[in-house]
């Protein structure tokens, strides 16, 4: 029978543990509470937290009960990072961004039933603890030569700008939320990145000091791609869950544009489906990897699952009019202007010359650039060919799209929108 370590390790999940056989027993002996963290360093998750929240998903799926601590507390100090001191955010600023990170997690689990996942902040008990309180009962149990071998702080103490006494007390915090939690809901394992083992071990060293119990800890990977680029860039930056960020169409395409030598990997990452599924995959991607089975997939399955399976077919029909495969008149008013978020855009007045609005779009240079376009065939307005005598009418002769909008067009490659004003 297959336990959840089993299913972890199968997909690649399992990087490091304090202790595969004891962590293995306890849950197959189950249930067991468990944690992962999150802390509010920006107003939305990026794909790159998907790891840790589907893998939270994957627990409670197998009968244990998760918590998602998003740290209010945490989260106004921050974790050390190797590139520097992080910017201290408002408190008001950070309480806003643990409301948009609880939403955007319970969207992606469950937050019902026996195994649902509960949410808790740790600024609830953080800020009930005095400072002298703070070093007297926990920092006393904390020993600087195993603080100070900590990677990310060890460079930074070797580094010009060194670090402060606050980003290296982050560690002795996350240490303390493992030891609330296993006082308060009998949490006796966390998980996370593997950059975070030296904080979970923190946690698990505190809690055995304190309580004279043991607790156990797991990493998960960090994403990577296989030509060693960052995972979780696009060419406009981070990809961002927010769809106000990060629209549902160009969510999509970061996974559709998925390499073969990653697919696979991403498949047992960040989808729930069987072993025989993704191997079927991997089977059509080896054999005809043209068709980009795999990539079509996975980016169906993971836009599905953050946004919805509307947002999942408003980028398929966004994508295929983008390319030049699809019918614009077919779509609806919200794939049209999902459309109209991913092209240039220009506010014009119905009476403006036909030509002057591709002019104005940045799809020609001049009109007789507009003129020789059309009398090779290459100009469209709502997929219908525009005639080189048809270019000095003007826009309010083409039925708008939902929401006012005309598809302007030349060739498969260059294209924008027109939205009628007044």
């Amino acid at each position: 029978m297959q336990t959840i370590l089993d299913e972890l390790d199968w997909r690649g999940l399992v990087v490091q543990t304090t202790g595969r056989e004891a962590l293995g027993t306890a849950l197959a002996d189950g249930p067991v509470s468990l944690y992962c963290g999150f802390d509010p360093t920006a107003s939305s998750l990026h794909v790159g937290h998907l790891t840790q929240v589907l893998t939270m998903r994957r627990f409670q799926l197998a009968g244990h009960k998760p918590f998602a601590v998003v740290g209010g507390a945490t989260g106004l100090i921050g974790d050390p990072r190797m590139s520097g001191e992080r910017v201290l955010n408002d408190e008001s600023v950070v309480e806003g961004w643990v409301v948009n990170l609880r939403d955007q997690i319970a969207k992606l689990v469950d937050l019902e039933g026996e195994f649902g996942v509960r949410m808790v902040n740790n600024l609830d008990w953080t800020r009930e603890i005095s400072a002298l309180e703070f070093l007297r009962d926990i920092g006393k149990h904390y020993r600087m030569g195993t603080m100070l071998a900590k990677e990310t702080v060890a460079r930074r103490l070797a580094s010009e700008e060194g670090i402060s006494y606050t980003e290296f007390s982050y560690q002795i915090l996350q240490g303390l939320d493992f030891l609330e939690l296993y006082r308060r809901y009998g949490v006796t394992l966390q998980y996370g990145g593997n950059d975070q083992w030296g904080n979970l071990l923190s946690g698990v060293d505190l809690i055995h000091k304190v309580e004279g119990a043991d607790a156990h800890a797991l990493t998960t990977p960090l994403v990577t791609k296989a030509d060693g680029t960052k995972f979780g860039k696009s060419e406009g930056g981070a990809v961002w869950l927010d769809p106000e960020q990060t629209s549902p169409y160009a969510f999509h395409q970061f996974w559709l544009n998925a390499s073969d030598a990653d697919v696979v990997k991403y498949l047992r990452f960040f989808t729930f489906r069987e072993a025989e599924d993704v191997a079927e995959l991997e089977r059509l991607t080896l054999e005809d990897p043209r068709r980009r089975a795999a990539q079509r997939a996975l980016a169906d399955d993971i836009t599905t699952l953050v946004h919805g399976e509307t947002a999942t077919r408003q980028a398929t029909e966004a994508a295929a009019v983008l390319f030049g495969k699809g019918d614009v008149r077919a779509l609806d008013e919200q794939t049209v202007q999902a459309i109209a978020r991913e092209l240039p855009m220009q506010d014009l007045p119905s009476t403006t010359e036909l030509a002057d609005a591709f002019v104005a779009t940045g799809i020609v240079e001049s009109k007789g650039a507009a003129r020789r376009a059309a009398d090779q065939g290459g100009l469209t307005v709502n997929g219908e060919g525009v005639a080189a005598d048809a270019l000095a009418g003007d826009l309010a002769g083409h039925s708008p799209l939902p929401g006012g909008h005309l598809l302007l067009r030349r060739g498969r490659k260059s294209a924008a929108m027109v939205r009628l004003a007044g």
